[in-house]
């Protein structure tokens, strides 16, 4: 099976090619552009399809983060990976990005249960528990910074992501929120086909909100 995975829910905008037959990532491409995922989409899924020596046409899945993380870029990456399906006719699915963290984690520390947890601000960190052959012992969600830390407190196990310092007394080096697109192809790969279209996991509202007491009257 043949996956294209996309990622826009962070500071990259990526796209990959992936032979689940094989194992293998036909082709990739990612740049760290911060915002404006919508206007580079669609040029980063070309240069992975010309890298991999593929069209459109030859892949038999789509699959794209849906979060948490950036509000809007979310929202490109899954309206892009559901109107490729609809042309193409082939299912979609969506894979969080902190099952992308902790199944990269493993990788590095293999048998071991994992807590994925990013730095949400605001005194809140968004984290979920997997066990160590990644399945979720939790459900994600959000949690006040005070709440996580009692609930690593008792995690044994490793913790990754940008929360880290915050979980973890000797945390150092690096650890910001990072959702490689392999990892992305592979578990794309391996989700059930039928969960239903992808959606936006959005643990938090936007933070831009409408007026209130400033509507202006329609004129019909």
């Amino acid at each position: 099976m043949i996956v294209l995975a996309l990622d826009t829910a962070g500071v990259d905008c990526s796209a990959a090619v992936y032979d689940s037959g094989r194992n293998t990532v036909l082709g990739e491409a990612s740049d760290m552009i911060g915002k404006g995922h919508a206007e580079h989409l669609i040029d980063i899924v070309d240069r992975a399809l010309a890298q991999a020596d593929m069209t459109l046409s030859q892949v038999d899945r789509l699959a794209v983060t849906i979060g948490p993380g950036s509000f809007t870029g979310i929202r490109v990456g899954v309206a892009a990976a559901r109107g490729f399906a609809l042309s193409l006719q082939i299912p979609v699915v969506g894979v969080t990005t902190l099952e992308v963290m902790a199944a990269a984690e493993r990788e590095r520390t293999p048998g071991r249960p994992v807590l994925a947890a990013m730095d949400a601000k605001r005194d809140e960190i968004y984290l979920q528990a997997f066990a160590a052959d990644g399945s979720p012992l939790d459900a994600a969600r959000a949690a006040s910074v005070a709440e996580a830390q009692a609930f690593a407190a008792g995690f044994d196990g490793e913790i990754t992501g940008s929360a880290t310092p915050l979980l973890k007394a000797d945390a150092g080096g690096n650890h910001a929120n990072v959702f490689p697109i392999s990892v992305v192809a592979r578990l794309g790969a391996a989700a059930a086909a039928d969960a239903g279209k992808p959606k936006p996991l959005y643990l938090r509202g936007p933070d831009a909100k409408p007026q209130a007491g400033y509507a202006i009257a329609r004129r019909v």
